[in-house]
């Protein structure tokens, strides 16, 4: 299907980029900014005693929820020096290996729930896995064709078999209310929700969160919502939008459009625009310390 994809195209227009540096060089926020993203990075590199695993849902497909998988795993990958893995828990024909640039498919998440023991080294383990820049792996749902969606047993052994070799587990889940969602939400460390800056992504959104208020306290504490922009002026007052959802407890971080990210196909870091990078590495860190606070 390659041959229908148009040229990648960069997150923002040429002429917005040079506005951009040169509001950065005459308001002297430059030095501001490299400050925080060294603080930020720092929180990024924190050492782990066991894998931390996130888990990534949405209210409904189309959400940005593979999209959001794909920024938080490419960033831990980037920043981090233990291997990084990311795990598609979701229906048949997810997208994340093609978010991801996947060339190929061998092995599956139902596959290797089969084969994973203990005795097991990382060497033996990888060789299952789809291998990607940055001490990145991937284990995919399926083969790019239809064939049995992953239930709650065989996503329970893989994320226990495969967790003490992986610094950081990032998983693109099932959307809500489905079973493996909800499994995965419960026993990751760290949850994000993704949602679209639209009324009804806001507002189904919303009904997720206070759902999740009713469960144990950690749960919404240990969320975050990514308020996603995808077009470029968006129906929405968006930061109201995110007043709202953080209302019902949970933290919010918007991701700015960007056109490189809004033409779907395989995500490349640096084509990415400023604003788009730094939100994803703001939302990257605060996920990460959010999961070192549960053991």
């Amino acid at each position: 299907m390659a041959a229908v994809a148009r040229r990648p195209v960069r997150g923002e227009a040429v002429a917005l980029r040079a506005a951009r540096a040169v509001r950065r060089i005459v308001s002297g926020s430059a030095a501001r900014e490299v400050a925080a993203l060294t603080r930020t990075a720092e929180v990024l590199q924190q050492p782990v005693t066991t894998g931390r695993q996130i888990a990534v849902t949405s209210i409904r497909g189309g959400a940005g929820k593979t999209t959001v998988t794909a920024l938080l795993g490419t960033t831990y990958a980037h920043y981090r020096q233990d291997p990084v893995l990311l795990v598609e828990a979701d229906p048949a024909l997810g997208s994340l290996p093609l978010r991801l640039g996947a060339e190929a498919l061998r092995w599956t998440t139902a596959d290797l729930a089969d084969i994973a023991v203990p005795q097991m080294s990382l060497l033996d383990v990888t060789g299952y896995l789809v291998q990607l820049p940055d001490n990145a792996w991937l284990l995919p749902g399926s083969q790019g064709r239809i064939g049995a969606m992953v239930d709650t047993v065989t996503y329970e052994r893989v994320m226990v078999a495969l967790r003490r070799y992986f610094g950081v587990t990032v998983v693109d889940c099932e959307t809500l209310p489905a079973e493996v969602a909800r499994v995965a939400l419960s026993a990751a460390q760290a949850r994000v929700i993704a949602a679209p800056a639209t009324l009804d992504g806001v507002t189904s959104t919303y009904s997720v969160l206070q759902w999740l208020r009713a469960l144990p306290a950690h749960v919404i504490e240990g969320t975050v919502v990514a308020l996603s922009v995808t077009t470029p002026r968006p129906g929405i007052d968006v930061d109201a939008a995110a007043e709202r959802l953080a209302s019902a407890g949970a933290r919010v971080h918007v991701l700015p459009y960007d056109r490189h990210l809004a033409a779907g196909g395989p995500l490349r870091t640096e084509l990415l625009a400023r604003p788009a990078r730094l939100a994803a590495t703001r939302l990257a860190a605060e996920v990460f310390e959010l999961s070192q606070k549960r053991r």
